[in-house]
């Protein structure tokens, strides 16, 4: 390549339904928010960023139920009653169904969906806030048990440490989800208004 050549100008051909563009009659219009405060704007501009938050949050407790499943082993003596109330899965799925539907709201706006987004919030909150009770319940019924009537070779104390570990991460989870939910069906309440 001669270096005469490098610096040259090449002009590329185009189609002629690429070179003219075409012009549409299209009025634009535009709404301002000038009522919102502050937490409303906040929130409306993170909605893809909360509904991610509950959807990883549905997914680390649904993972800790799976956990708990492992429970049903010897030498322990019963499930856990956390496990029982089936809390780690239908909490996670009000978790993600309410986290997919605030992403689908960031996504496309309409009437419909932000009444759904609420209901779905709201019942997660609700959701959240009878997992926090039925945790505080499952603790105190099964702090006994958590080693069940193991002997002595098993190591208790890693087993207890690890299951009561558990059992307050799915807490502080829960604690989040339901500051999450109340926040957006209040948010959403007050702009209703």
């Amino acid at each position: 390549m001669d270096p005469k050549d490098a610096h040259s100008p090449v002009f590329l051909v185009f189609p002629p339904e690429i070179n003219i563009p075409e012009y549409q009659s299209k009025v634009l219009t535009a709404t301002t928010f000038a009522s919102q405060n502050l937490l409303q704007k906040l929130l409306t501009t993170k909605l893809k960023i909360l509904g991610a938050t509950q959807i990883l949050i549905g997914i680390i407790n649904f993972s800790f139920g799976i956990i708990f499943l492992f429970t049903s082993v010897p030498p322990y003596p019963r499930f856990p009653f956390i496990l029982i109330s089936a809390y780690p899965f239908w909490g996670s799925a009000l978790f993600i169904m309410s986290g997919a539907f605030l992403i689908a709201l960031k996504r496309k706006t309409t009437e419909s969906l932000i009444k759904v987004s609420r209901v779905m919030n709201f019942l997660s909150a609700m959701g959240a806030t009878a997992g926090i009770i039925l945790l505080i319940f499952g603790f105190l019924l099964d702090r006994n048990y958590i080693c069940g009537y193991s002997p002595e070779g098993i190591r208790c104390r890693e087993i207890t440490a690890l299951l009561i570990g558990i059992f307050i991460l799915l807490m502080i989870l829960s604690i989040i989800e339901l500051l999450i939910s109340l926040s957006f069906s209040i948010c959403g309440c007050q702009s209703e208004d």
